[in-house]
């Protein structure tokens, strides 16, 4: 692999600024880059500047602005602008979020491109002239290395899978403008309806470092499941049983059929650990489980166990936790 741009989607909030992994993505990409310069690609009606001192303090080169006559918040829209980046900076590695949106947005650019595609991976490093990544798969069971042969390679990265560093000199990154060319297929594609999701004040659930999951066991109240998470600091997850009683909402489901995480901190209570849960959360760094089963599968991939009453324990971590914080 020769040195070419390294590009990072710059996935960012409504109000221009970016999401913390993006700063482990472009740490990531300098890594990659092998002295060649790292370009974003910024996908939105607003000029990114918010986001250019953070931008800046990771020693991005340039910023792509996509402009387009459509929604850029559509997947195939958004590809037909990334496939435009792609061929004008020479690119040959894409690193994105790993989200369904961005994995729905990459796999578009691999069918026009003929690139290549690793979703979900946990490591990215480049070996001989390829782009190698490492990702876990099986519910978290297998640790595997998929080597990318075609010339251009998309990879989606999970949250919290690198440590997240400035450069010692920032720079002010050039802001370019590419007028998207939008295909015919992308046009009969058309949003009539966008709803905002309620600000929960919460770290987006993808990409928290602290998770706290509530499962069969809360019986339907989160309350100490989210009284614990605040004072942490973290998100509020659940397992598929608890969204399927609609005691929370589906958009916290963990699992296989849910939201793959990968936190420094996971603890679930009264999460039982099926499968297809741990599917999803197997790759946390460390794993504290409060179950008052004590044959519950998750205490079998626990670093940290606790066989209590989640009502009696999370109460007290939280109150302890609240008293070291003064």
């Amino acid at each position: 692999m020769t040195a070419t741009p390294v590009l990072v989607l710059l996935d960012h909030a409504a109000d221009g600024t970016l999401r913390p992994p993006v700063r482990e993505l472009l740490t990531l990409a300098r890594t990659l880059a092998d002295g060649a310069p790292v370009e974003g690609v910024w996908a939105a009606e607003q000029e990114p500047t918010a986001a250019l001192p953070v931008l800046a303090a990771q020693g991005v080169a340039t910023v792509h602005r996509l402009v387009a006559d459509a929604d850029l918040h559509l997947s195939s829209v958004l590809a037909d602008g990334v496939v435009s980046v792609l061929s004008a900076s020479g690119a040959r590695l894409l690193l994105a979020v790993s989200s369904f949106e961005n994995k729905e947005t990459v796999a578009r650019v691999a069918v026009r491109t003929g690139a290549g595609v690793v979703t979900d991976a946990d490591g990215v490093a480049v070996e001989d002239g390829r782009v190698v990544t490492h990702k876990t798969v099986l519910a978290g069971t297998w640790t595997t290395r998929c080597a990318v042969a075609a010339p251009v390679a998309l990879v989606t990265v999970k949250a919290n899978s690198v440590a997240a560093e400035d450069v010692p000199a920032p720079s002010e990154p050039a802001v370019v403008e590419h007028v998207v060319a939008v295909s015919a297929a992308s046009r009969r594609v058309r949003l009539v309806e966008r709803t905002e999701r309620a600000d929960s004040g919460r770290p987006d659930l993808g990409s928290a470092h602290i998770v706290v999951v509530g499962g069969r066991g809360t019986e339907g109240d989160f309350s100490p499941v989210e009284e614990l998470a605040d004072v942490l600091g973290g998100a509020v997850g659940a397992t598929r049983v608890a969204t399927d009683e609609g005691w929370i909402g589906h958009d916290a489901q963990i699992g296989q059929t849910g939201v793959t995480i990968s936190p420094r901190l996971y603890i679930g209570a009264g999460v039982s650990g099926a499968v297809h849960h741990r599917g999803g959360m197997q790759a946390s760094g460390t794993i504290v489980a409060v179950n008052s089963d004590p044959d519950a599968p998750i205490f079998e991939i626990a670093d940290f166990g606790v066989v209590g009453d989640l009502f009696t324990v999370l109460p007290q971590a939280a109150a302890e936790l609240r008293r070291l914080q003064g």
